[in-house]
């Protein structure tokens, strides 16, 4: 398993990780590497440790040699001419009337390589600039574009909380943030709230955004409703750092509750079906009896046919009419249809 030890060169730096090749080093040690851009001396930050070789993404430089008291006095002396190199780089860029921002210098520990810092709106030529300025100061000049969050880690200031920039002292990478942590937070989304001196969203946003997430999916929300030892009411508010809940119960009382106060969870309610209204009732009419002795009266329609005398009775006679012929067998009479009588309307009373 290889051996690695993390360096930083910066102060809130990225650590960089080499193989301390033998040397004994700790926590604070000063140390010289070799890098891409050079010799440079950097500080132990993290002390040899042994990993695995698949954490290993490329092969490890190795450690040149612990620094020495003359290192560490080179590399103070040529900080001090830093704020000397920053004058004269505005100077010349102002000269040249380039659209750039110069922010900062950085000598190396030798005063091989100056590094020139500096932002602007879009790409600028600093050829002119970099010859004039290596001219003046007779060493090695690179000139880099540094971004809004690199230009406030190093200028440094004050955030709006009184303490130093995060990124200035202690952060070593930028990590993603976003306009939906502030949500998340029930912070103000001004601008002028939410945002550092870079202009852009405050890195301390992500600090608390896992805590929030958790509780949030943990606690009701506002417009739930939730049974306590008062009764059944609904969310208003949700404290996430006290964890206490703001309940609104009926007639208007409002009373701020905590987690243990909480009954069980509501049943979700039922929605109430009306009953269908009855059909009317449709009334019979009731039949009237018949009184004992009482007669039909004929139907107007019907003709009257008059009624037969009874057999040996006097004074009955016959219809006349044609004679039948003799053997011709008579006619079978038909029996008198059978009238119904009509029914009377129900006498109701006034």
């Amino acid at each position: 398993m290889p051996t690695i030890v993390g360096i930083r060169f910066r102060r809130a730096g990225r650590v960089y990780y080499f193989d301390p090749a033998g040397h004994e080093l700790q926590v604070d040690d000063w140390v010289v590497v070799n890098t891409a851009r050079g010799m440079e001396i950097g500080q132990v930050v993290i002390a040899p440790r042994q990993v695995r070789d698949n954490e290993l993404k490329e092969p490890l430089k190795p450690v040149v040699r612990p620094a020495t008291s003359a290192d560490l006095r080179s590399m103070q002396a040529y900080r001090l001419q830093e704020t000397q190199a920053l004058a004269r780089a505005r100077e010349i860029a102002a000269q040249y009337n380039l659209p750039m921002k110069i922010v900062g210098t950085e000598y190396s520990f030798d005063g091989a390589r100056l590094t020139v810092y500096f932002t602007a709106e879009g790409r600028v030529d600093f050829r002119e600039l970099a010859r004039d300025l290596a001219r003046s100061l007779k060493t090695h000049v690179e000139v880099r574009q540094a971004g809004v969050r690199d230009e406030a880690k190093l200028l440094d200031g004050i955030g709006i909380c009184g303490r130093q920039l995060c990124c200035a002292a202690f952060l070593d990478n930028f990590d993603g943030i976003s306009i939906r942590m502030a949500k998340l937070q029930n912070l103000p989304l001004s601008p002028l709230k939410i945002s550092g001196q870079c202009g852009r969203l405050l890195c301390c946003l992500s600090y608390e955004a896992d805590f929030y997430r958790e509780a949030r999916g943990r606690l009701p929300k506002p417009g739930d409703e939730v049974e306590t030892i008062h009764g059944r009411g609904q969310v208003r508010d949700v404290n996430f750092i006290t964890e206490r809940l703001t309940v609104e119960y009926e007639g208007g009382k409002v009373l701020e509750v905590s987690l243990d106060q909480l009954g069980p969870a509501p049943p979700p309610a039922t929605p109430v079906v009306a009953a269908p209204a009855p059909a009317p009732k449709k009334r019979r009419r009731r039949r009237r009896p018949k009184m004992q002795g009482q007669t039909a009266a004929p139907s107007p329609a019907a003709p009257t046919r008059p009624a037969s005398a009874p057999a040996g009775s006097a004074g009955a006679k016959k219809p006349a009419g044609p004679k039948k012929p003799e053997g011709e067998a008579k006619a079978k009479q038909p029996a008198p249809r059978r009238r119904r009588p009509r029914r009377r309307p129900d006498r109701r009373d006034s």
